[in-house]
Order: structure tokens, then C-alpha cells, then sequence
């Protein structure tokens, strides 16, 4: 099988949703197929548009030597009039891989309307979809107005890491006495929700908790420095590392908390439960798709700085609480499909399109 996949930038990029994509072509290609990339260069959301009229890149698609071209949707406002333009003129099926929507994201009315619309056209110009959640394909299906055609739901898996704890080691840091030891783990940008759990530790005695951040500062440094003015007390923040330094936090923390404004799944939700680390995230999007409230994990509503301080405040002083959730949030992990599972659903939706 010839596949195509329509990215921005590199699939070096850190992200869930660029992890997917990665770990997609590479299985792909060790199961024999042909995988080419085909990157455009990402500037900002209305110089994508033009995109739209480039003759290079229409050239390039409508030459491609493949039997399905697959598209991260994140590219959609480059593609979304392209692809009415491309579609008669190729044999090949056309696939988006939907990771979320950006019109699900917290904007001004004006904007959520305008995403909408460029979403909307892009989204009826593909002929399938692939699915990183049941939460992400019902709101394409809101927005198409009818179920999508030719779609799998391919959840993302939870073992990067895979490390190798049991239960009592699991129970054992979690009953560590001394402060709570946080970590948050995303991209520093306003829709993972940092500056909430900021909010929330200010309102608890500061010998509570012990945070680690990680994560890119570069994606919007005007976000970084009203963090970084915030003088993160027993705070610090490590950048983005690499998997061993990563796992290593991972291990060392007791509660994992990544209050976003919106996530289409949450790929570091599972991989944290996988260290048995319980996971506060919000009820925006499908952190509940992985997140069972008050078992493995908290879910707050957006935003809500006081209710996250209190999640917080409850986890370091019942310390048996938070041993349960932490073995419960192992087995939520072990209770889920590995990425070898969900990568083969995905190849074998391509391949029955391919027929």
C-alpha cells in the first residue's frame, strides 16, 4: 500500500496529536507499506489560506503516486478549498485524521465562527476519517449535520513508556509524607491550562506542593512570559525532554494535573496512568473518555481555579486516597489497547478503502 500523509512541519513536532501521526507511519512502514510526507511549512492560521490557491502544492497532490492520501486535520485551512479542487482529478482515497477541532477550542464568538465555517468546508471535502476519540467523531458528525462515512475511532495508546511497577510500589509513593509532588505536562500555550493550576496552587500553603513543568516554551512565548512572571514557587520548569528524562518525572510525581480548556483524548493522561499516576484534567472534550471522576482521577470544570485547589488540597491530605486512585489509574492504563492495536485498526480501515 502507497500512502500519502499531509502534515505541517515535521512529524518531530511535540504534540498528541503529532505523536499519532509518528507512530502511524511507522507502522506503517514496518508492515511494508510506502509512506510519503509531504510537509508544508506552518506560519499562522490566515497566510494557510492562500495555501489553498498554490499551484506547487495542488501539483504535488494531484501527481502523488499513492492509493490513499491521508491529511492531519490540523492542516484544514490549507486544504479545505484544495480539496474540492484536487478530488476529481485523483483516483486515490482521501482520509483526515482528526486529532480535534479547533472551533472546539475556547475562542471569541467572531473567530469560533470563522473556524467553524473553514472547518465545516474541509471536513466535507474528505472522503473518511480516522478518529482519535468517540468524543472528536461526534462533533465532526454535529458539524457535518450526519454520521461521517468511511470512519474508524483508533484510540491513542498509553504505552510509550511502558514501565514496569506494581501495586505496592504504586501505594508506597503515594503515601510519601512532605509536600504533593505535581507534574504538568503540555505544550506552555493558554488552551492546556496552566496558568489555571497556577491560580489553583495559589490559593494552598505553599509547602503543600512540589510542581514540575514540561513542556515547549517556544509555541507562544507572550503565554511563557506571564508564566514565567508568575515566579512559580516550589515550581520549576524543565522545558521539553526527552522520553528517559520524561519517564523519570513521570515516576517520581504522585499527581498528574493538565487542566485544559479542551483536549480531543489526552494522550499524557494514559501515558502518566501508566506510571500510576492519577490524572486531573477537565470535563471539556475526552479527558472523560479516559478519566472515571473520583476513581483514577478528578474531572473540573474549565477554568475553575477554586475547584482545582480543592481536588489538590484532598489528594495531599488523604494520602489513602490518593493510593487507591493511583493502582486504580494503573489499571485504567493496563485496561487499554496499546498503540500495536489501534495502529493495525488504522492500516486495515486503509487497506478495506484501498479494494
Amino acid at each position: 500500500m502507497r500512502v500519502g500523509l499531509v502534515i505541517y512541519n515535521t512529524l518531530d513536532t511535540v504534540s498528541g496529536g503529532y505523536l499519532y501521526d509518528r507512530k502511524l507511519v511507522e507502522h506503517l512502514r514496518r508492515a511494508g507499506d510506502e509512506v510519503e510526507i509531504v510537509s508544508i511549512p506552518q506560519r499562522h492560521y490566515a497566510a494557510h489560506l492562500f495555501d489553498n490557491f498554490s499551484a506547487d502544492l495542488f501539483r504535488h497532490l494531484r501527481q502523488a503516486c499513492v492509493d490513499v492520501l491521508l491529511q492531519d486535520e490540523l492542516n484544514h485551512p490549507s486544504l479545505f478549498f484544495l480539496n474540492r479542487r484536487l478530488r476529481p482529478q485523483v483516483r486515490y482515497s482521501i482520509l483526515s485524521i482528526v486529532h480535534h477541532l479547533r472551533s472546539s477550542e475556547a475562542h471569541p464568538a467572531w473567530q469560533k465562527f470563522f473556524y467553524r465555517w473553514i472547518e465545516q468546508q474541509y471536513l466535507a471535502s474528505v472522503g473518511g476519517f480516522v478518529f482519535n476519540s468517540q468524543t472528536t467523531r461526534q462533533a465532526v458528525s454535529a458539524m457535518l449535520g450526519r454520521a461521517p462515512a468511511n470512519s474508524v475511532i483508533a484510540y491513542p495508546a498509553g504505552d510509550r513508556f511502558d514501565p514496569h511497577i506494581d501495586a505496592a510500589s504504586i501505594r508506597q509513593r503515594a503515601r510519601e509524607p512532605g509536600a504533593l509532588r505535581l507534574v504538568f505536562v503540555g505544550n506552555l500555550i493558554p488552551r492546556k491550562g496552566l496558568h489555571t493550576l497556577l491560580d489553583a496552587l495559589a490559593r494552598l500553603p505553599a509547602e503543600m506542593w512540589q510542581l514540575v513543568v514540561v513542556g515547549n516554551p517556544n509555541v507562544d512565548p507572550p503565554y511563557t512570559r506571564k508564566i514565567l512572571a508568575r515566579h512559580l514557587k516550589n515550581g520549576q520548569l524543565v522545558g521539553t525532554l526527552q522520553d528517559d528524562a520524561l519517564a523519570k518525572v513521570l515516576a517520581q510525581s504522585q499527581l498528574l494535573v493538565v487542566p485544559s480548556t479542551y483536549e480531543g483524548y489526552g494522550i499524557v493522561y494514559l501515558e502518566a496512568m501508566s506510571f500510576g499516576l492519577p490524572a486531573i484534567a477537565t470535563t471539556a472534550g475526552a479527558a472523560r473518555e479516559i478519566i472515571a471522576d473520583g476513581v483514577n482521577g478528578f474531572l473540573v470544570a474549565p477554568n475553575d481555579a477554586a475547584m482545582l485547589a480543592a481536588r489538590i488540597e484532598q489528594l495531599a491530605r488523604d494520602r489513602e486516597q490518593l493510593a487507591q486512585m493511583s493502582v486504580a489509574a494503573r489499571e485504567r492504563f493496563l485496561a487499554h489497547p496499546r498503540w500495536d492495536t489501534t495502529l493495525t485498526q488504522i492500516r486495515n480501515h486503509l487497506l478495506e478503502l484501498c479494494r
